[in-house]
């Protein structure tokens, strides 16, 4: 009975919500633990599942060894659930209103340093249609923050090169991103210059060397090779580039909410993980620069 309600869950999320297919597969993966938890313990139909048992579940993730990040996803998708069961009529109270996640550690991202950017950045090198498609990649990825996967499902249409932004339409949300004039330089070069050659007729802005669209394996092993080229020994991957994106930014003085839209989060909360609250020193110029009482001093 719990599987049905979950594929009737999952196909609200996808045919109603619009929800992307990773977040309906991260649900129903989440939502079929806790059945088959459920139906080891022989608690049988959805009416009959309560706080206890839920309880029950969490402490069986924790004791499995899962971070509290994972296991904070997992009771999202148990509320998000019971939620749409109570609204459907299936359950007349909410089993999960006193579920709560465990607090979870914000630990600032990985993210390159500026001089190892530059260094993959530069590694991009030469005239064939192949050197300016890389080039213009990797400087679009870090111009924008993008996502791999907006990154490779752009359309030649989304790109403004008169006006220097792009539009990443994600989801249900289309947002404007600016470039910077190196990304936009080497982007034409690859547009006015290759593009054609390789696409064969294909709308996607990047392509492989069959014509086809880029997938997220190309990329990331394009990614690797160069980073490896660079001599850059840290862990790499497409969202190291988002998150040196959005710290870089922050760290030289972006606003906060401006970086909040160019990366699509939907909250703010998600973006303040950039702020860098270490950096002591710096905090302590923007003080002595702004604060009323230093500025009487002086």
């Amino acid at each position: 009975m719990m599987k049905e309600d979950i594929e009737k869950f999952t196909g609200y999320l996808k045919n109603t919500k619009k929800s992307s297919n990773n977040t309906v597969m991260s649900y129903q993966r989440d939502l079929n633990k806790l059945s088959s938890f459920m139906e080891a313990k022989e608690v049988v139909g959805i009416g009959n599942i309560n706080d206890t048992n839920l309880n029950s579940y969490v402490l069986y993730l924790e004791n499995q060894g899962l971070s509290s990040a994972t296991i904070s996803r997992n009771i999202a998708s148990i509320k998000a659930f019971f939620l749409y069961l109570l609204r459907e009529g299936k359950i007349k109270q909410d089993p999960t209103v006193l579920l709560k996640p465990p607090k979870c550690e914000k630990k600032k991202p990985k993210t390159l340093t500026m001089e190892e950017v530059e260094l993959l950045l530069k590694q991009p090198q030469g005239d064939r249609p192949k050197d300016l498609r890389d080039k213009a990649m990797l400087e679009l990825l870090y111009a924008t923050g993008l996502r791999v996967s907006e990154l490779i499902n752009l359309k030649l249409s989304d790109v403004n090169l008169q006006m220097g932004f792009l539009v990443c339409n994600d989801h249900s949300k289309t947002r404007v991103i600016p470039m910077d004039s190196v990304a936009l330089q080497a982007l034409e070069a690859y547009i006015t210059s290759s593009r054609e050659q390789m696409s064969k007729g294909c709308d996607y802005l990047f392509v492989n060397c069959y014509g086809n669209q880029m997938t997220r394996q190309g990329f990331w092993k394009i990614l690797k090779f160069y980073a490896k080229k660079a001599g850059i020994e840290k862990e790499i991957g497409p969202h190291i580039i988002r998150h040196s994106f959005a710290s870089h930014l922050v760290e030289n003085g972006a606003d906060l909410h401006a970086v909040q839209e160019m990366l699509g989060h939907s909250d703010i909360a998600t973006t303040q993980i950039y702020v860098n609250l270490d950096n002591n020193s710096r905090l302590r110029e923007v003080y002595a620069k702004a604060h009323p009482r230093e500025q009487r001093s002086k």
